[in-house]
């Protein structure tokens, strides 16, 4: 165990396909899946899944609609595996979820996917596409549309990805995957929180005189990681760059990444702010490198530098050594968060070694609870529980569909 006890040592070997358990195989010229390490990871998820359901009625805090820990987190997980194993009874258990949600009034001040309101309403929305109740889902749709205004310059609104801007444009991707381009307003919705975003991050650097030409604070601290800071609304902005008017893609969006890049730590880490800029302590989703990794595939992907995905392969080695997280298998901080970095660069290279890598942290969250990790305070939830690992597992499944759920789309 490291020095401040934040994370296990990795006990696996890397990949070597000689390995006599290796979880792959190839196939032609490409790897899967070996079949007998996926009738595993098929019993690690209903495994889990048997505890969530036991553990859910007196674990779940069902006084929060969210999907970051709420309600509308179990829902969105039941039609994950719905589309996953394409069998109703998950649907039927998203849909029997539903009437648990508290009573919902979508606010102006909490328009974003994982926190806010709107993430309530469009996961809901899903639940009655699916089940052919078509115009509920567009009344439900539309209510989030209306919340564009929310996300106007003038606002007080931030810009992070749990309670801000980029947490509203996270729900309009997800609508768009979800539903397609067909939805009303949806396309003016995106462009103008795209707009939005990038005037308030050039007005704050220009404010500072930052060095980095695009600059976001939250709380009165200059974060840098995914959930509040610098890389989660790059990694949206990235998602949608045909949105960004090309002076600002070029002038202020790829110096950002650039301005990032050069933040990187002597181990291959990033600092969560600017504010503890020295600092190397966490190897999160929400702070540091597994966030990182994402925003660096994503620029690769957008502007295609090759550099970027050198960045993003650095940044995935430091969380294979330092990944398996003692605070828990959670996404937001926990092991399976960390292991979609791998599955996220596997899709852009066809690296075998890092689907094995996944696979290997699907492995050590296949015990879970066994290593002596935290327990969370919320531990049946999306974000921070049970349900985010067998998320992540299901995902894992299909690894060239998996996408870190509410960051990448």
């Amino acid at each position: 165990m490291s020095a401040d006890r934040r994370e296990f040592r990795n006990p696996f070997d890397d990949f070597d396909i000689s390995l006599k358990d290796c979880p792959l195989v190839k196939d032609g010229t490409s790897w899967r899946l070996a079949p007998a390490f996926k009738t595993h990871l098929e019993s690690w998820i209903q495994d889990l899944l048997g505890r969530l359901e036991a553990d859910m009625e007196r674990d779940a805090d069902w006084d929060d609609s969210s999907v970051y820990t709420g309600t509308a987190g179990l829902i969105l997980l039941f039609m994950h595996l719905n589309s996953v194993t394409s069998d109703t009874k998950y649907l039927q258990r998203a849909a029997e979820l539903e009437p648990r949600l508290p009573s919902l009034r979508p606010s102006h001040r909490r328009p974003t996917l994982l926190c806010g309101d709107a993430g309530v309403v469009a996961v809901t929305a899903a639940v009655h596409q699916a089940e052919r109740r078509t115009e509920e889902a567009r009344r439900r749709l539309a209510t989030v549309m209306k919340l564009a205004f929310a996300v106007e310059e003038s606002s007080s609104l931030p810009d992070e990805l749990l309670y801000g801007r980029a947490g509203y444009l996270a729900t309009l991707l997800y609508i768009r995957r979800t539903f397609g381009n067909d939805v009303p307003n949806l396309e003016e919705a995106m462009q103008k929180t795209v707009s939005a975003i990038v005037s308030s991050g050039a007005r704050l650097a220009a404010r500072e005189r930052s060095p980095c030409p695009l600059m976001y604070a939250w709380h009165d601290k200059h974060y840098l990681g995914a959930a509040h800071g610098l890389c989660g609304i790059l990694s949206l902005l990235l998602q949608v760059p045909q949105l960004v008017a090309p002076p600002a893609l070029a002038d202020l969006v790829l110096p950002t990444v650039d301005y990032l890049a050069g933040l990187r730590l002597p181990s291959g880490n990033y600092p969560s702010s600017l504010e503890s800029r020295t600092s190397d302590r966490l190897v999160h989703w929400c702070h540091g490198a597994p966030g990182f990794c994402h925003m660096f595939c994503l620029a690769y992907q957008t502007f295609g530098d090759e550099r970027y995905l050198q960045l993003a392969r650095q940044s995935a080695d430091l969380v294979w050594a330092r990944g398996l997280l003692r605070k828990g298998y959670g996404l937001c901080h926990g092991t399976a968060g960390n292991a979609y970095t791998f599955l996220h660069l596997h899709q852009l290279t066809q690296d075998p070694r890092d689907l094995y890598r996944a696979c290997r942290f699907a492995e050590w969250c296949s015990e879970y609870g066994r290593h002596g990790c935290r327990t969370p305070d919320r531990p049946v939830s999306l974000f921070e529980g049970i349900a985010g690992t067998v998320y992540f597992l299901a995902d894992l499944l299909h690894p060239e569909k998996a996408r870190f759920p509410g960051l990448c789309f």
